[in-house]
């Protein structure tokens, strides 16, 4: 087993004391940035004081098996709000609306899992109702931000041989111009409806959801002829968890609590960038 210590900044006492805990046989600094142990060992008393140092001393970690590289897996599957890009873009719609408060609000209340998502979806896009359609552009021109190590994440998993999937509770007019940037295989999200140039306030087709999302992932290691277990899944919110189940490697990215306590890693501090460390 190999511990991944990777931070904006990684300083070796820090690393030296979480290198005794786990009794690594051997410690190799990658960069100024990743430093990994060899020949870990672990128990559920050295887990939770790893976890707390780690989070004292702005690192993320990841225990992994000493053999495994990111070409094993064939999948990669993004969330988008949040995780890929920095934004939740309805609260921004929202903001062009005059609501960013209202279903800023609804949104994060979803995202904990403390509302059903789809109710939560159908109250916030019924809220846009009106609005000009020319606000989605705006928010993707002027708002719409990658998130840290975005770019570099996809270009590790394509060069490995990954099929890359964007799948959203958001919308598509987001996914498919984030397909087209970043080469993605395939985009999946909710379709706004349009009239006459001006939002309804109403989604069109089936709402992809928490269930939807995991069938996503289903779907697609099946058509490769995989299990779901060769699969990485990212996410934030509570609507991830279910396709994060169901995969080979759950990364929670800059996640909600409820999503960080059961993914397999959490990444509170690097970029995206950070799963291709795990393998080095």
């Amino acid at each position: 087993m190999k511990l991944i210590l990777q931070g904006l900044t990684v300083q070796p006492e820090i690393v030296k004391k979480i290198a005794d805990l786990v009794s690594a046989q051997s410690i190799t600094t990658l960069s100024k940035k990743v430093v990994r142990c060899d020949g870990v060992s672990t128990s559920a008393t050295v887990l939770s004081e790893v976890a707390t140092l780690c989070l004292q001393s702005g690192l993320d970690y990841s225990f992994m098996q000493e053999d495994k590289k990111l070409s094993d897996f064939k999948l990669l599957v993004m969330d988008m709000d949040s995780t890929l890009i920095t934004i939740e873009c309805i609260d921004e719609i929202a903001d062009i609306h005059g609501l960013k408060n209202e279903v800023a609000a609804i949104t994060e209340a979803a995202m904990r899992g403390e509302l059903d998502f789809r109710e939560s979806l159908t109250q916030r896009v019924a809220l846009l109702k009106g609005l000009e359609a020319s606000a989605l552009q705006q928010v993707f021109d002027e708002r719409l931000l990658l998130s840290l190590g975005a770019n570099e994440l996809l270009a590790g998993a394509q060069a490995a041989g990954l099929k890359t999937v964007l799948v959203s509770g958001g919308f598509t007019f987001f996914t498919d111009r984030l397909r087209q940037q970043l080469t993605f295989d395939l985009a999946r999200a909710n379709e706004l409806e349009i009239k006459d140039d001006k939002l309804t306030g109403r989604v069109i087709g089936p709402i992809i959801d928490a269930s939807e999302k995991r069938h996503t992932v289903e779907l697609q290691a099946q058509a490769l002829g995989m299990p779901t277990s060769a699969a990485i899944v990212m996410g934030d919110g509570a609507n991830d968890l279910e396709m994060m189940s169901v995969a080979g490697l759950s990364v929670a990215f800059r996640a909600k609590p409820i999503v960080r306590a059961q993914a397999d890693v959490a990444l509170n501090f690097v970029g995206l960038d950070g799963v291709l460390f795990m393998f080095d």
